[in-house]
């Protein structure tokens, strides 16, 4: 199915960096949120990034203009039945994507696709409990969106080759670059990275050097861009704690428990740049 409307819940940080990335590259987006003032926000922010772009001479005026033209802002469900696939991109919590996946299915058309962009929770579980489990997919696409050019695909036990198919095609029309996951708690990128994560915060939590040094020994030793803890801060620390969680409940295995250090600073509101401390101070 070829698809030329996405359909986006949630205009937060992933939510608007998909939009960007599918105005972008030619496809109309609905980019709906709770509020109105919430959706605002969410294209201002593709303004922004896109205006960055123009700076570095990577896109023009006329660019910007044309990808702001194909996204449309809603408070309202009903906006989204014009979508081919709806990505639902809301915060990582169970019982506020199913509640969001429910009102989807009893809206969209059948042949609608329906993705996730958790980046912990089983596809399989969430497919469950739609109508149309063999047109649900995990499309994990990774922060900045617009810069980022891995989406991992994960495929539930039940989703179709066609849809895998129709959302992998996709993927590689935005640019990016699919790898395609079984299901899994943290499918694959997160399995390792997040644990690191959670092990740089032992680290800090011991003593053992400073988070300036742990995050530039990791820089320099292992080539990464960016260290493990200035890291978690971007993503926020409260994101990294529930997906310890998470791999903890479902492998059941004592080496996912999360840093007492984490938990504290998440119970302080020190969530990392969104909140303008975490790790550091911003």
């Amino acid at each position: 199915m070829a698809i030329q409307t996405v359909g986006i819940v949630g205009a937060g940080t992933m939510g608007n960096g998909i939009a960007q990335a599918c105005a972008v590259s030619g496809i109309d987006v609905v980019m709906v949120d709770i509020s109105e003032a919430a959706v605002q926000k969410g294209l201002a922010t593709v303004a922004g990034s896109l205006d960055r772009l123009i700076k570095k001479e990577k896109i023009t005026e006329a660019d910007k203009a044309a990808a702001l033209s194909r996204i449309k802002t809603s408070t309202s469900y009903d906006d989204l039945k014009s979508a081919q696939l709806v990505i639902e991109a809301a915060t990582e919590n169970y019982e506020l994507k199913v509640k969001i996946l429910k009102q989807l299915d009893a809206l969209l058309g059948q042949d609608v696709i329906v993705a996730t962009n958790t980046s912990s929770i089983s596809i399989t579980q969430l497919a469950a409990v739609t109508q149309r489990a063999d047109r649900f997919i995990g499309m994990h696409f990774f922060n900045p969106v617009p810069m980022m050019a891995l989406v991992e695909i994960i495929v539930g036990l039940q989703t179709s080759d066609a849809t895998h198919g129709s959302v992998k095609a996709l993927a590689e029309r935005l640019g990016k670059t699919p790898i395609t996951v079984k299901n899994a708690p943290g499918f694959v990128v997160n399995r390792i990275l997040v644990p690191m994560i959670n092990e740089a915060f032992f680290v800090l939590a011991e003593g053992l050097a400073s988070a300036e040094d742990i995050d530039a020994g990791m820089k320099l030793g292992c080539n990464q861009p960016i260290g493990p803890l200035a890291l978690a801060d971007m993503i926020g620390l409260d994101v990294c704690l529930a997906v310890m969680e998470v791999y903890l409940k479902e492998f059941g295995d004592s080496k996912y428990r999360a840093c007492p250090l984490l938990k504290e600073m998440v119970a302080a509101g020190r969530l990392g740049r969104k909140t303008g401390r975490g790790v550091y101070t911003y």
